[in-house]
Protein backbone atom coordinates (compact mmCIF):
# COMPACT_ATOMS: atom_id res chain seq x y z
CA UNK A 1 0.00 0.00 0.00
CA UNK A 2 1.28 3.57 -1.06
CA UNK A 3 0.89 5.68 1.93
CA UNK A 4 1.41 9.83 1.79
CA UNK A 5 4.94 10.50 2.56
CA UNK A 6 5.45 14.68 3.81
CA UNK A 7 8.69 16.05 2.46
CA UNK A 8 9.94 19.22 3.36
CA UNK A 9 10.25 22.19 0.89
CA UNK A 10 12.35 24.88 0.29
CA UNK A 11 9.96 27.06 -1.40
CA UNK A 12 12.07 29.42 -4.80
CA UNK A 13 9.94 32.56 -6.28
CA UNK A 14 10.34 31.54 -10.18
CA UNK A 15 9.75 33.68 -12.80
CA UNK A 16 8.25 32.05 -15.90
CA UNK A 17 11.18 32.80 -18.61
CA UNK A 18 11.20 33.95 -22.18
CA UNK A 19 10.10 30.79 -23.45
CA UNK A 20 6.31 31.30 -21.82
CA UNK A 21 6.04 28.95 -19.00
CA UNK A 22 8.80 27.80 -16.44
CA UNK A 23 9.41 26.97 -12.81
CA UNK A 24 5.53 26.65 -11.55
CA UNK A 25 4.46 28.03 -14.28
CA UNK A 26 3.74 25.00 -16.36
CA UNK A 27 4.48 24.20 -20.20
CA UNK A 28 1.28 22.90 -22.41
CA UNK A 29 1.72 20.01 -24.43
CA UNK A 30 -1.37 18.90 -26.11
CA UNK A 31 -3.97 18.24 -23.09
CA UNK A 32 -1.03 17.07 -21.23
CA UNK A 33 1.81 19.61 -19.33
CA UNK A 34 5.21 19.66 -17.82
CA UNK A 35 7.53 21.98 -15.86
CA UNK A 36 10.59 23.23 -16.54
CA UNK A 37 13.34 25.29 -14.54
CA UNK A 38 16.92 26.87 -15.54
CA UNK A 39 20.01 26.67 -13.88
CA UNK A 40 21.05 29.54 -11.73
CA UNK A 41 23.44 32.00 -14.24
CA UNK A 42 23.38 30.05 -17.30
CA UNK A 43 23.66 32.13 -20.26
CA UNK A 44 20.73 31.57 -22.44
CA UNK A 45 23.09 29.54 -25.09
CA UNK A 46 25.45 27.30 -23.95
CA UNK A 47 23.40 23.48 -24.24
CA UNK A 48 22.20 22.06 -21.15
CA UNK A 49 22.12 19.10 -19.66
CA UNK A 50 18.92 17.73 -18.92
CA UNK A 51 17.44 15.96 -15.87
CA UNK A 52 13.87 14.07 -16.68
CA UNK A 53 11.93 13.94 -13.47
CA UNK A 54 9.14 11.60 -12.31
CA UNK A 55 6.99 13.60 -9.52
CA UNK A 56 6.28 11.35 -6.26
CA UNK A 57 2.49 9.19 -6.13
CA UNK A 58 -0.13 11.67 -5.61
CA UNK A 59 2.06 15.12 -6.43
CA UNK A 60 2.63 17.20 -9.54
CA UNK A 61 5.89 18.87 -11.28
CA UNK A 62 5.37 21.76 -9.43
CA UNK A 63 6.81 20.39 -6.29
CA UNK A 64 9.66 18.89 -8.24
CA UNK A 65 10.81 22.56 -9.92
CA UNK A 66 10.97 23.52 -6.30
CA UNK A 67 12.34 20.82 -3.92
CA UNK A 68 15.52 21.11 -2.76
CA UNK A 69 17.09 18.08 -2.89
CA UNK A 70 16.02 17.84 -6.30
CA UNK A 71 15.95 21.95 -7.92
CA UNK A 72 18.28 22.58 -5.18
CA UNK A 73 21.00 19.82 -7.55
CA UNK A 74 20.14 21.21 -10.65
CA UNK A 75 20.21 25.28 -10.57
CA UNK A 76 23.81 25.12 -9.05
CA UNK A 77 25.32 22.34 -11.65
CA UNK A 78 23.96 24.04 -14.92
CA UNK A 79 21.38 21.43 -15.42
CA UNK A 80 18.13 22.18 -17.05
CA UNK A 81 15.23 20.23 -14.81
CA UNK A 82 12.38 18.91 -16.51
CA UNK A 83 9.26 17.68 -14.40
CA UNK A 84 6.40 16.10 -16.04
CA UNK A 85 2.83 16.01 -15.03
CA UNK A 86 1.16 12.57 -14.47
CA UNK A 87 -2.22 12.22 -15.16
CA UNK A 88 -4.18 11.84 -12.17
CA UNK A 89 -1.11 12.48 -9.94
CA UNK A 90 0.32 9.30 -10.59
CA UNK A 91 2.56 7.14 -13.33
CA UNK A 92 1.32 4.24 -15.37
CA UNK A 93 4.72 2.22 -14.88
CA UNK A 94 3.13 -0.98 -14.72
CA UNK A 95 3.34 -2.82 -18.23
CA UNK A 96 4.89 -1.87 -21.43
CA UNK A 97 1.80 -0.74 -22.72
CA UNK A 98 1.44 2.96 -21.13
CA UNK A 99 0.82 6.27 -22.73
CA UNK A 100 3.28 7.95 -20.62
CA UNK A 101 6.31 6.83 -21.91
CA UNK A 102 5.14 8.00 -25.07
CA UNK A 103 4.52 10.92 -23.22
CA UNK A 104 8.08 11.84 -21.86
CA UNK A 105 9.58 11.41 -25.14
CA UNK A 106 6.97 14.35 -26.22
CA UNK A 107 8.24 16.47 -23.62
CA UNK A 108 11.85 16.22 -24.39
CA UNK A 109 11.45 16.99 -27.59
CA UNK A 110 9.18 19.70 -26.61
CA UNK A 111 12.37 20.95 -24.50
CA UNK A 112 14.47 20.35 -27.09
CA UNK A 113 12.50 23.14 -29.44
CA UNK A 114 12.49 25.55 -26.27
CA UNK A 115 16.19 25.30 -25.30
CA UNK A 116 19.71 24.11 -26.75
CA UNK A 117 19.44 20.64 -25.20
CA UNK A 118 22.78 18.49 -24.63
CA UNK A 119 21.73 15.28 -26.25
CA UNK A 120 24.45 13.35 -25.05
CA UNK A 121 23.65 14.24 -21.36
CA UNK A 122 20.03 13.40 -20.57
CA UNK A 123 19.57 11.97 -17.60
CA UNK A 124 16.35 10.50 -16.47
CA UNK A 125 14.96 10.35 -12.30
CA UNK A 126 12.31 9.99 -10.04
CA UNK A 127 11.18 9.20 -6.54
CA UNK A 128 9.30 6.59 -5.41
CA UNK A 129 6.15 5.68 -8.19
CA UNK A 130 8.49 8.27 -10.07
CA UNK A 131 11.16 6.05 -9.58
CA UNK A 132 9.77 3.08 -10.98
CA UNK A 133 8.63 4.87 -13.84
CA UNK A 134 11.95 6.59 -14.79
CA UNK A 135 12.65 2.40 -14.89
CA UNK A 136 9.79 1.65 -17.09
CA UNK A 137 11.05 5.08 -19.50
CA UNK A 138 14.65 3.80 -20.11
CA UNK A 139 12.93 -0.46 -20.20
CA UNK A 140 11.43 1.08 -23.12
CA UNK A 141 13.22 4.40 -24.35
CA UNK A 142 16.31 3.99 -22.85
CA UNK A 143 18.72 3.72 -25.92
CA UNK A 144 19.23 7.80 -25.82
CA UNK A 145 19.41 8.45 -21.96
CA UNK A 146 23.18 8.39 -20.57
CA UNK A 147 21.85 7.87 -17.27
CA UNK A 148 19.06 6.33 -14.96
CA UNK A 149 18.99 8.27 -11.63
CA UNK A 150 16.42 6.25 -9.72
CA UNK A 151 15.00 7.05 -5.46
CA UNK A 152 13.16 3.97 -3.74
CA UNK A 153 11.33 2.51 -6.43
CA UNK A 154 11.96 -0.33 -9.26
CA UNK A 155 10.28 -2.44 -11.64
CA UNK A 156 10.30 -6.06 -11.26
CA UNK A 157 13.94 -7.45 -12.04
CA UNK A 158 12.08 -10.22 -13.87
CA UNK A 159 11.22 -7.63 -16.92
CA UNK A 160 12.13 -7.94 -20.17
CA UNK A 161 13.40 -4.21 -21.05
CA UNK A 162 14.23 -3.79 -24.73
CA UNK A 163 16.50 -1.08 -23.94
CA UNK A 164 18.67 0.22 -21.54
CA UNK A 165 20.65 4.05 -20.51
CA UNK A 166 24.24 3.72 -20.96
CA UNK A 167 24.54 3.88 -16.94
CA UNK A 168 22.23 3.40 -13.97
CA UNK A 169 22.53 4.74 -10.64
CA UNK A 170 19.79 3.51 -7.96
CA UNK A 171 19.36 4.64 -3.97
CA UNK A 172 17.19 2.56 -1.64
CA UNK A 173 16.20 2.09 2.26
CA UNK A 174 16.72 -1.27 3.62
CA UNK A 175 13.79 -0.30 5.66
CA UNK A 176 11.75 1.19 3.28
CA UNK A 177 7.86 -0.16 3.78
CA UNK A 178 6.56 2.12 1.44
CA UNK A 179 8.16 0.58 -1.77
CA UNK A 180 9.16 -2.16 -0.23
CA UNK A 181 13.58 -2.88 -0.56
CA UNK A 182 13.29 -5.71 -2.97
CA UNK A 183 15.61 -8.14 -0.90
CA UNK A 184 17.06 -10.97 -3.22
CA UNK A 185 17.29 -14.70 -2.54
CA UNK A 186 19.05 -15.38 0.47
CA UNK A 187 18.98 -11.83 1.66
CA UNK A 188 20.82 -10.59 -1.45
CA UNK A 189 21.24 -6.59 -0.99
CA UNK A 190 22.35 -5.95 -4.71
CA UNK A 191 18.75 -7.45 -5.75
CA UNK A 192 17.35 -4.25 -6.65
CA UNK A 193 19.61 -3.69 -9.81
CA UNK A 194 19.86 -6.95 -11.11
CA UNK A 195 17.82 -6.23 -13.86
CA UNK A 196 20.15 -3.43 -15.35
CA UNK A 197 23.23 -5.77 -14.05
CA UNK A 198 21.85 -8.49 -16.72
CA UNK A 199 21.16 -6.24 -19.12
CA UNK A 200 24.24 -4.54 -19.20
CA UNK A 201 26.32 -7.72 -18.89
CA UNK A 202 28.03 -6.41 -15.76
CA UNK A 203 30.80 -8.90 -13.63
CA UNK A 204 31.43 -8.77 -10.21
CA UNK A 205 30.51 -6.77 -7.66
CA UNK A 206 32.90 -3.95 -6.14
CA UNK A 207 32.39 -2.45 -2.83
CA UNK A 208 33.24 1.18 -2.93
CA UNK A 209 32.83 2.28 0.27
CA UNK A 210 30.53 4.44 2.59
CA UNK A 211 29.72 8.35 2.23
CA UNK A 212 27.12 11.34 4.00
CA UNK A 213 26.47 14.44 3.68
CA UNK A 214 24.79 14.70 6.86
CA UNK A 215 25.82 12.96 9.43
CA UNK A 216 22.51 10.92 10.59
CA UNK A 217 22.83 9.03 7.32
CA UNK A 218 25.08 7.00 6.11
CA UNK A 219 25.27 5.21 2.26
CA UNK A 220 27.21 2.52 1.11
CA UNK A 221 27.96 1.86 -2.38
CA UNK A 222 28.73 -0.76 -4.73
CA UNK A 223 29.26 -0.47 -8.15
CA UNK A 224 29.86 -2.69 -11.07
CA UNK A 225 32.06 -0.98 -13.28
CA UNK A 226 33.31 -3.65 -15.58
CA UNK A 227 29.97 -3.83 -17.53
CA UNK A 228 30.33 -4.64 -20.98
CA UNK A 229 27.62 -2.45 -21.79
CA UNK A 230 27.70 0.26 -19.31
CA UNK A 231 27.85 1.04 -15.72
CA UNK A 232 25.81 0.44 -12.40
CA UNK A 233 25.65 2.05 -9.06
CA UNK A 234 23.79 0.67 -6.14
CA UNK A 235 23.45 3.26 -2.24
CA UNK A 236 21.98 1.77 0.41
CA UNK A 237 20.82 3.10 3.52
CA UNK A 238 19.57 2.09 6.47
CA UNK A 239 16.49 4.23 6.27
CA UNK A 240 13.54 4.48 4.60
CA UNK A 241 11.17 5.84 1.94
CA UNK A 242 12.82 9.43 0.86
CA UNK A 243 14.99 11.33 -1.39
CA UNK A 244 18.26 11.48 0.75
CA UNK A 245 20.01 14.60 1.46
CA UNK A 246 22.94 15.29 -1.86
CA UNK A 247 22.29 11.80 -3.77
CA UNK A 248 21.04 13.59 -6.70
CA UNK A 249 23.78 16.20 -6.10
CA UNK A 250 26.70 13.54 -6.10
CA UNK A 251 25.22 11.54 -9.35
CA UNK A 252 25.45 14.75 -11.23
CA UNK A 253 28.49 15.85 -9.79
CA UNK A 254 30.39 12.22 -10.86
CA UNK A 255 28.31 12.07 -13.98
CA UNK A 256 29.73 15.68 -14.85
CA UNK A 257 32.83 15.15 -13.85
CA UNK A 258 32.95 17.87 -11.29
CA UNK A 259 33.64 17.28 -7.62
CA UNK A 260 31.68 16.19 -5.28
CA UNK A 261 29.95 18.74 -3.30
CA UNK A 262 26.87 19.25 -1.12
CA UNK A 263 24.26 21.00 -1.74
Amino acid sequence: MIRLVLIPLLFWAVQATANGCGGQTACPLGDRSYHVLEPDGWDGQTPLPVLLHFHGWQRQGDLVVKHPRIAGATRLRGVLLVAPNGRRKTWDFWTADTEDVGFAALVLEDVARRYPVDRARIYVSGYSYGAAMAWRYACQNGNGVAALLAVAGTLSQDEPCPQAPREVRHVHGLKDTVMDFPMGPGGDTTHPVALWRRKLDCGSATPAGDWQVKPFLVLTRTEWSDCAKGRVTLDLHPGGHFIPHGWIGRQLDELLGRTPSYP
